[in-house]
């Protein structure tokens, strides 16, 4: 009965042992990391790039730039590489290639220009978070090449404007609420303050509430069975990470407003 009411909102999945193992593989690990941030256990970046020091001294230290750089680049590459792998495949095809390219530049361009960085990144933690970007918007196209080649079946209810729109939402409050936060710190500034304006009043990730907003946008305009699941593993894993970054501030901050949740306002 679910999986009868969930083809109404998405292609039945392709013939694909490696896309449907990838869909598997990413829903249980990005939940499993999630849950791992609500326990205290982080991946190393922002402010826990340090938070596992164990044998420290022998790991490879970027600076977040260079780390965050090293991140978001393979990903865009994929997704403007598809372009070219899969061209003129329908407008869906399109819109979701071009949402993918879009949301991997724009986090670039902000590493670039927008973000003030003060700590570094571990190599060993910024390739299984490169790999997972660069695989996921590849697979992502692939699997919605699949529906094309494959000649699956169009959703009955169909999502891909809404999604645009939803996409929309959530990669313009993603961006101005980084912008929000780059403005927190003066020229040659390090230290940590409490964020405000926008949404910042309400929880203190706004940024992560918005891009799961704008991956569920993704999700919308693919109606893939793989991008739902990489969407949802987001959703957890974000959701854990902003736990553990309120949890932070409450440890860093006597006067950090109680009131402020982690991610979803007025509930968590």
């Amino acid at each position: 009965m679910v999986m009868s009411a969930l083809l109404k909102f998405l292609f039945p999945p392709p013939p694909s042992l490696v896309v449907s193992a990838l869909s598997v593989v990413n829903l249980v690990s990005l939940t499993s990391g999630g849950f791992s941030e609500m326990r205290g256990k982080h991946m190393n970046y922002s402010k826990f790039w340090n938070a596992t020091t164990a044998n420290s001294a022998k790991q490879i230290k970027l600076s977040s730039r260079a780390a965050m750089l090293m991140l978001y680049t393979p990903a865009f590459l994929a997704g403007v590489a598809s372009f070219f792998i899969f061209p003129n495949e329908g407008l869906r095809s399109t819109l979701l290639q071009s949402a993918l390219t879009l949301h991997f530049f724009k986090r670039d361009l902000e590493v670039l220009f927008v973000h003030k960085y003060s700590g570094y990144m571990y190599l060993d933690s910024a390739i299984p978070i490169t790999l997972s970007y660069f695989i996921s918007a590849a697979t992502m196209t692939y699997s919605q090449h699949l529906t094309v080649t494959e000649g699956l079946p169009q959703p009955q209810i169909d999502l891909m404007y809404p999604g645009v729109a939803v996409f929309l939402i959530g990669i313009i409050g993603n961006l101005y609420h980084h912008y929000l936060l780059s403005k927190l710190r003066g020229v040659g500034e390090k230290e940590y303050k409490i964020p405000k304006g926008g949404l910042f009043g309400l929880v203190i990730c706004p940024h992560y509430l918005f891009e799961i907003t704008m991956f569920y946008g993704i999700s919308m305009i693919s109606q893939t069975v793989y991008s739902l699941c990489f969407t949802i593993g987001t959703t957890f894993y974000l959701v854990g990470r902003s736990y553990a970054t309120r949890k932070w501030y409450l440890s860093k901050f006597e006067d950090f407003p109680k009131n402020v949740k982690a991610v979803i306002p007025f509930v968590f």
